[in-house]
């Protein structure tokens, strides 16, 4: 099926739904399927401006399509505890968060809503890489801490260069003698959140009282009595329409900031938004791509938080084996990638606003400074980035491809401190969601989607046919699996979903 707009006459559709999803990423599939699955009687409507599915953050090379599960990801434990041990805290919720997205996407294989799981999710290792001596010793100890956990018991740590190039041929090749580490864990993945998204969607818009809508841009939301009233426009035909309903989700990625600000909420009142561009380093050749079979991460710079680490992977978006490294910031004024407008940052200014990001700008000059100059780049200052993870590359086997825009949310009470990662707005009266931020959010989107029906749709889960219908969908979801005393369901429940997602 492909991105309808329309469905049969068949088909019971009001103006008036339950719910209204705005946007059709990975998050809005992912709430809306399970929506479903826990309610069948729930009318849903969703909104996308494009004509396609999950074009922006979502989509191919607009994110790296790493299965985030804090495997190699050494930003998610940046710091050591008072004891001088590597605090993994973040990276056993990461992990947990990761493995609620693998039961449910293996539900939704099982169950056939979304067919054939090898056509968006592969097995590939996940590699952690440092060199230098600080360095070296922070992944032996962090290796250490990770250890003492289950989640992290098949981890493999070594210091010897013969290992590491047998790993990853390419890091190795011609590299100069230095002291050099690196963890491997071969359980981790790449996702086609694009592909696995439109999938869901599809389904969605087949089931009786749903239907998706593209083509639509939605140009505000406001309050009407106990209901939402959503306006949007055909961008086609210019026609306006008027739906309502008790619950609304935004999940327009950069979108979300201009449609929360036409809300009047006091909650958004000071909220603003920093859009990142980004950039990746492509490689085509097949004799290249074939000696690479991994997502290697290296450490964060200190100049580029916003980013996150260099990372040198094996991607696979339309099937076929490729190479990407990166990412390269870039400077931009856009908040979506696809129909982004260069007003969007100016017109995103408001009176309660306008102090934070003052104080942002301030505060943050290192980092403005920073996309500039990352905008500003050769192809050849880009490549000697790509050579500190593969020394022998060479310029003609590399494209430079645009990634998606990230918007970092900026808040009046973190006085002007931009955070890095996936938040979740809600209304207190618990009416109204939205997905800001960026990574992991993509990876963690199903646990998500649990907070927000916990939070916002607690009826759905208060019954036993509920609490039993979830449970299907996500067998741990009311258990917590960081706990050592679950070490066996924690087991049992992630070979139940590798063996059913066909994953090694």
């Amino acid at each position: 099926m492909t991105n309808p707009t329309t469905f049969s006459s068949s088909k019971t559709v009001s103006e008036v739904s339950d719910v209204i999803l705005i946007g059709s990423g990975i998050m809005s599939a992912n709430l809306g399927a399970m929506l479903k699955r826990l309610d069948p009687r729930l009318t849903i409507q969703l909104f996308e401006v494009t004509q396609g599915l999950s074009q922006e953050a979502s989509d191919g090379w607009n994110n790296a399509g790493t299965g985030h599960a804090g495997l190699c990801e050494i930003s998610y434990t940046p710091t050591r505890d008072a004891d001088g041990c590597v605090n993994v805290g973040r990276a056993l919720t990461i992990f947990e968060q990761f493995e609620h997205s693998k039961q449910f996407w293996s539900y939704a294989v099982a169950t056939g809503m979304v067919g054939d799981p090898t056509e968006f999710i592969y097995s590939i290792p996940h590699i952690a890489f440092v060199h230098g001596t600080n360095d070296v010793n922070f992944l032996r100890d962090r290796h250490a801490a990770m250890m003492l956990h289950p989640f992290f018991k098949p981890m493999e740590f070594t210091l010897d260069a013969s290992v590491i190039g047998e790993w990853a041929p390419l890091v190795m090749e011609g590299r100069a003698p230095a002291p050099v580490a690196a963890t491997k864990m071969e359980s981790g993945t790449e996702v086609n959140f694009g592909k696995l998204a439109r999938k869901l969607i599809n389904w969605l818009g087949e089931q009786d009282r749903c239907q998706v809508t593209t083509g639509h841009r939605v140009t505000g939301l406001c309050r009407d009595g106990h209901q939402w009233l959503v306006k949007a426009t055909c961008l086609a035909s210019g026609e306006k329409r008027k739906h309502r309903a008790r619950f609304v989700f935004v999940g327009a990625g950069g979108g979300s900031l201009p449609l929360l600000q036409s809300t009047g909420l006091a909650e958004v009142s000071g909220l603003g938004g920093f859009p990142i561009g980004g950039q990746w380093l492509v490689c085509d050749d097949p004799q290249i791509c074939s000696r690479h079979n991994a997502k290697v991460y290296g450490v964060t710079p200190p100049s580029s938080p916003s980013l996150g680490a260099p990372h040198l992977d094996t991607r696979r978006p339309d099937g076929r084996r490729q190479l990407m490294f990166g990412p390269f910031g870039s400077w931009t004024t856009r908040f979506l990638k696809q129909t982004g407008r260069w007003t969007d940052l100016p017109f995103s200014v408001r009176a309660g606003n306008l102090g934070t990001l003052l104080r942002s700008g301030v505060r943050n000059r290192s980092m403005v400074r920073y996309l500039v100059d990352q905008s500003l780049q050769s192809m050849q200052d880009r490549l000697t980035a790509l050579r500190d993870y593969y020394p022998m590359a060479n310029q003609e086997n590399w494209r430079l491809v645009e990634a998606g825009i990230r918007v970092q949310t900026i808040k009046k009470v973190d006085r002007g401190a931009v955070y890095f990662g996936t938040e979740v707005f809600q209304a207190a009266n618990g009416t109204l969601a939205a997905l800001l931020g960026a990574s992991p959010g993509a990876s963690v989107s199903v646990s998500i989607a649990l907070e927000v029906i916990k939070t916002c749709l607690p009826e759905l889960l208060s019954s036993a046919d509920g609490h039993a219908r979830m449970k299907e969908m996500l067998p741990t979801f009311d258990e917590d699996l960081k706990q050592p005393i679950n070490a066996g369901l924690f087991e049992k429940t992630s070979q139940q979903s590798h063996e059913t997602l066909q994953l090694s």
